[in-house]
């Protein structure tokens, strides 16, 4: 058994750090035991499918298409959180001020004066946009 301190400074720390890096990044295995290495799959496997004959929607809820999903996303994007509840005029302010695509400011200026808006889902269903059903 050794007694004593195994200590080092900040420097040999350091050093320390950049030879185990350079180790990790050497283009060699780091395993001692040859058969523990990764093996690629063969090449007469066959492709892995995670759902064979399903068809994936892509995260869009119901009630919602791709484009709705995407306009609400970017008015998101622009608008930020910590504005609501806003009126149409301000919500084109925002838009302006951030610099957001001409096609978004048309569509705030399409909003009805003198409503609030307490979020985008609000100012999403006043453009009439799709909003998502909730299922029961």
């Amino acid at each position: 058994m050794q007694h004593g301190t195994d200590k080092t400074g900040p420097a040999r720390d350091d050093v320390m750090k950049k030879e185990l890096r350079a180790e990790m990044t050497r283009d060699r295995s780091l395993r001692t035991v040859e058969e523990r290495e990764l093996q690629p799959a063969g090449e007469d496997q066959p492709e892995a499918v995670q759902a064979p004959g399903a068809s994936f929607r892509g995260g869009t809820p119901h009630g919602m298409s791709p484009e709705d999903v995407a306009v609400r996303s970017e008015l998101a994007q622009h608008l930020g959180r910590s504005m609501y509840p806003v009126d149409r005029l301000t919500v084109v302010e925002r838009l302006v001020r951030d610099n957001a695509p001409d096609r978004l400011i048309a569509l705030a200026k399409r909003l009805p004066e003198g409503e609030r808006y307490g979020n985008v889902q609000s100012i999403a269903q006043s453009l009439g946009l799709g909003t998502e059903d909730l299922r029961d």
